[in-house]
């Protein structure tokens, strides 16, 4: 929805406009975007520390540096806190309800406004806070999302820790069978050695009691038979 402005009041808007873009030039400046909320974090990334919450819409911004993707800027407020925040929340113009308010208050100290204005002031003002409203509705979707996709993330890794430990599970698996087998075909070898040596001591305790039998009664002496001319 769109109102007519007075010859006055753009041309206020104008002339603060220029005021603020000539003291921009001297350095990287930035502002908070029409946004209800937005936090500073300790590096480029959602997964960061927040290192303060809640900077307004409007909080003039000084930018040091950009990501290597551009997506975050690290950040100084006029108060001296610092910290990353992401781009799309950053805008080079002072937000339009800012300078509409700093405007109403140049405009009541010149003399103030018509009622005419100040009701379609009024208007553009509420049509902004349920903007306002919307935008914060949809950063707190955002949000939710990505906790999910974090939630997922860790999921996934979780997921594959177990897929890695249980192919590490079957290889040992493969390992101890392929010992266990090794350890019965030893089991057997030794097995057999010993039917084996039991059946060769048995034969030999055969042939000695065979050799035994044959031979001992033959080296046993004979009594002597008396003589009939004794």
């Amino acid at each position: 929805m769109r109102f007519a402005l007075s010859s006055s009041l753009l041309a206020a808007l104008f002339l603060l406009t220029t005021l603020s873009a000539g003291a921009a030039r001297a350095q990287d400046v930035r502002y908070i975007s029409d946004k209800q909320y937005v936090s500073l974090r300790s590096g480029a990334g959602n997964d960061n520390s927040v290192t303060q919450r809640g900077l307004p819409s409007g909080t003039r911004l000084t930018v040091s540096r950009l990501s290597e993707d551009g997506s975050w800027a690290e950040v100084t407020t006029d108060t001296g806190a610092s910290g990353w925040v992401g781009t799309q929340y950053l805008m080079s113009e002072e937000p339009a309800r800012e300078r509409l308010e700093a405007m109403l208050k140049k405009a009541q100290q010149a003399g103030g406004l018509t009622e005419a204005i100040q009701a379609e002031l009024a208007a553009l003002q509420a049509e902004r806070d349920q903007l306002l409203a919307q935008v914060a509705e949809r950063d707190t979707q955002l949000g939710a999302v990505g906790e999910e996709l974090t939630q997922l993330k860790q999921v996934s890794g979780n997921a594959q820790q177990l897929d890695a430990d249980n192919r590490r599970l079957v290889v040992d698996s493969e390992q101890l069978r392929s010992q266990l087998d090794m350890l019965e075909a030893e089991n057997q070898r030794l097995r057999d050695k010993v039917d084996s040596e039991d059946f060769i001591n048995g034969a030999l305790a055969v042939l000695l009691g065979v050799i035994i039998t044959l031979v001992v009664p033959r080296l046993w002496p004979k009594p002597r038979r008396s003589s009939s001319w004794a």
